[in-house]
């Protein structure tokens, strides 16, 4: 019976420990940037499509 409690707690302590490291990744990242937004990529990514190159109409 008690191993159900040790396994459930090492589970619940390894999602926590995953969630405070993403979390100090995320603020290290963001101070190294010096801003908490999202990345250059995706703000300048994702637009509407370029036309097509001459002659490679279909």
């Amino acid at each position: 019976m008690q191993d159900q409690y040790l396994i459930f707690g090492l589970a619940l302590a390894t999602l926590l420990i995953a969630g405070v490291v993403l979390l100090v990744m995320r603020a290290r990242v963001a101070a190294k940037k010096n801003s908490p937004d999202r990345s250059a990529f995706v703000e300048h990514h994702g637009g509407p499509p370029r036309p097509n190159r001459p002659g490679t109409e279909h």
